[in-house]
């Protein structure tokens, strides 16, 4: 299992920590998503597609970036 480091931009609240967690969570390899609101970061556990996991935060009205 690896880890997968995202920068979350466009939450504001636990609801949006919500809707991105459970939008990660559904992307195929991911067995665990920590999404925080501040500093807006998640870290998915497990071995997903990048583009996939952008895509899956994108379709929930955010922004995602992979961070090195």
């Amino acid at each position: 299992m690896s880890d997968i480091h995202l920068k979350i931009t466009g939450m504001t609240c636990e609801h949006c920590v919500r809707a991105v967690t459970k939008a990660l969570e559904g992307v195929p390899g991911v067995e665990k998503a920590d999404v925080t609101l501040e500093p807006g970061e998640a870290v998915v556990h497990g071995k997903a597609d990048t583009t996939a996991l952008t895509a899956a935060v994108k379709e929930e009205g955010y922004v995602a970036e992979v961070q090195g």
